[in-house]
């Protein structure tokens, strides 16, 4: 029974992981009805596991369970993705206060190699795919180089809802901000080098807000 109980388990974690990543990938879009029975079928899997990983992401709010309409994939309003990246700052400012001390040589050399990927040109949609994962890769080290697993664990949620807002908002004068966005991620290795926690916060604080008023005016655009 205890082997059984396991494997449950391990059912329902691999739905959620698949359900999530076909979420923030965008194969499923914002305000997408999802059909649980249908789920299933193409999963291979019982209902069961289905429903609790639904429940999984509606606690993290990355689904909408509506009474007597269904169940969506979430979309996020301007002041949602406000609130998101005031407390991904936060996030990302304390994890930077802990990474100036804590961050090894090997994270700080895959941090240049970021920048260097970053920095080519993106003229396909392939391209995009692989700048936006360099550019959350980067923020990623500086949070994992804190060493506070909870803490990663509240970045990588509300990242989920950043990506959801982007897929929805499509961002299309994200090119002409790329210069920019290079020239902060600079600044950000800059100071983790030098191991300068103050010039950290304020080049995060930065680079996260600018990202912030451009995705909000998008969205309230649309």
């Amino acid at each position: 029974m205890e082997l059984e109980k396991i494997q449950r388990e391990r059912a329902v974690d691999a739905v959620y992981q698949a359900l999530r990543q076909a979420i923030v990938s965008s194969l499923m879009k914002p305000g997408e009805r999802l059909n649980v029975d249908e789920l299933a079928r193409k999963l291979g899997v019982s209902l069961t596991p289905v429903r609790s990983a639904i429940q999984q992401l509606a606690n993290e709010g990355l689904v909408e369970i509506r009474p007597r309409s269904g169940t969506f994939v979430a979309s996020l309003s301007p002041q949602d993705v406000e609130e998101t990246f005031e407390i991904r700052c936060a996030l990302e400012q304390l994890a930077g206060e802990k990474a100036v001390a804590n961050i090894k040589p090997a994270a700080l050399k895959r941090l240049r190699g970021l920048l260097r990927s970053l920095a080519r040109p993106t003229r396909s949609d392939e391209d995009r795919k692989a700048h936006e994962q360099d550019n959350s890769e980067l923020h990623r080290i500086i949070v994992e180089a804190a060493g506070n697993r909870r803490l990663l664990e509240m970045y990588e949620a509300l990242n989920a809802h950043i990506k959801i807002a982007r897929i929805h908002s499509a961002e299309a004068n994200w090119p002409a901000r790329m210069e920019q966005e290079q020239a902060e991620h600079e600044e950000i290795v800059n100071a983790l080098e030098k191991r300068d926690a103050a010039a950290l916060a304020r080049v995060l604080r930065r680079h996260i807000y600018r990202a912030k008023d451009a995705l909000v005016a998008t969205l309230r655009a649309r």
